[in-house]
């Protein structure tokens, strides 16, 4: 299960870390904690023009959850808020059902395998969880 769940392309989006530190010009700026494992997420964003014109994150936390921050962060910048909200309901239905992902939010199939471990999924659930609380802050 473990290298089913850790494979190459998760792990390579973690390290990549692709939006990693703060946001200085933050509109939102949201923390959410896991108290059962510890993970804790600091989620930045910034609107522009009624868009997100970027996405910047803090993960204390897992390679899990540090991944889905890095992918929410790439895909996140110049989007609708409402293009995020229908990645996050993405990212839940896979996690939760096992819903295949739509092709708009092909970076989410990275985490399909974690579906099979109950106790993974709110680790790649809680940086979305941030994200839905920052874009209720900012629109």
């Amino acid at each position: 299960m473990s290298s089913e769940l850790y494979h190459t392309e998760l792990v390579a989006r973690a390290r990549e870390a692709f939006g990693e530190g703060r946001l200085a010009s933050a509109t939102a700026s949201i923390t959410v904690d896991n108290p059962l494992c510890g993970d804790r997420v600091t989620l930045d964003l910034e609107k522009s023009h009624g868009t997100v014109k970027a996405i910047a994150h803090e993960v204390k936390g897992c390679l899990l959850c540090a991944a889905s921050a890095a992918t929410i962060a790439a895909f996140g910048q110049n989007r609708s808020p409402s293009e995020l909200r229908e990645m996050a309901t993405a990212a839940k239905a896979l996690m939760k059902d096992g819903t295949p992902v739509p092709e708009q939010f092909s970076g989410l199939r990275v985490f399909t395998p974690v579906h099979a471990a109950k106790s993974r999924r709110d680790c790649v659930l809680l940086p979305f969880e941030a994200l839905a609380k920052a874009l209720d802050a900012a629109f």
